[in-house]
């Protein structure tokens, strides 16, 4: 007990400021991924040739950024992204040098996901919602999407947790969060206690994100 209570004495604000910085950095870049990745895909089903407005072309180059997006690993696109991310915020470094990267990395695998949850809606409604005069975007914001919630919500942690993964990948670059503390204390300089302790803050994180979401999903899905 005396162990642990001097540990938290060494490390407890370092720990603190970790699991703060890389909350910050998942909610963020989350917020901004769906801002993009939503109206993607959306765009998406649109286009798409069973669409309520079919493009091929349209329709084939969103495929083509969507699939191009999420090919490339996070940590080759986080280095390549360093100069766009110096432009935008004027920084490669810390929580603000990791969002950018984390929103460019999450949007495409986002919209794939918001595709894939739109599909899954009855054509039923679809059409009962057309009979009834609704136009595009009243199909979309009232049929597609919500019918759709419980799965997206769903999709929510996967992506969270997705992201969560991708900051601790950060700490290479330095953006700080609890994987920089891994990487600095854990893997440098050999402190296997830091690096126990950084895993188990992230499982926390992640448990309560899942059951969250799963709970908010089952009341959502009892409520329809």
């Amino acid at each position: 007990m005396e162990g642990l209570t001097a540990f938290f004495d060494t490390y407890g604000a370092l720990l603190a400021q970790g699991t703060w910085d890389t909350l910050l950095m998942t909610f963020v870049a989350t917020f901004f991924a769906y801002v993009l990745g939503i109206p993607l895909g959306v765009l998406c089903v649109l286009t798409s040739p069973k669409g309520l407005k079919p493009h091929r072309v349209l329709n084939m180059v969103l495929g083509w950024i969507i699939n191009i997006g999420r090919s490339i690993p996070f940590i080759i696109l986080l280095v390549a992204l360093i100069p766009f991310t110096r432009f935008v915020v004027g920084t490669s470094l810390g929580v603000p040098g990791a969002i950018v990267p984390l929103v460019v990395s999450a949007a495409p695998f986002i919209a794939r996901m918001v595709e894939q949850s739109i599909e899954e809606v009855d054509g039923g409604l679809v059409e009962a919602a057309q009979s009834f005069g609704a136009n595009v975007w009243q199909i979309v914001y009232k049929v597609f999407l919500h019918e759709s919630l419980p799965s997206l919500v769903r999709g929510f942690a996967i992506v969270f947790i997705t992201i969560l993964g991708y900051s601790a990948m950060a700490g290479c670059v330095g953006a700080g969060g609890l994987g920089d503390i891994a990487i600095r204390y854990g893997y440098q300089r050999y402190q296997d206690d830091v690096m126990i302790a950084t895993v188990i803050i992230l499982i926390v994180i992640v448990q309560i994100v899942q059951s969250l979401c799963n709970y908010t999903a089952r009341r959502m899905e009892h409520k329809s």
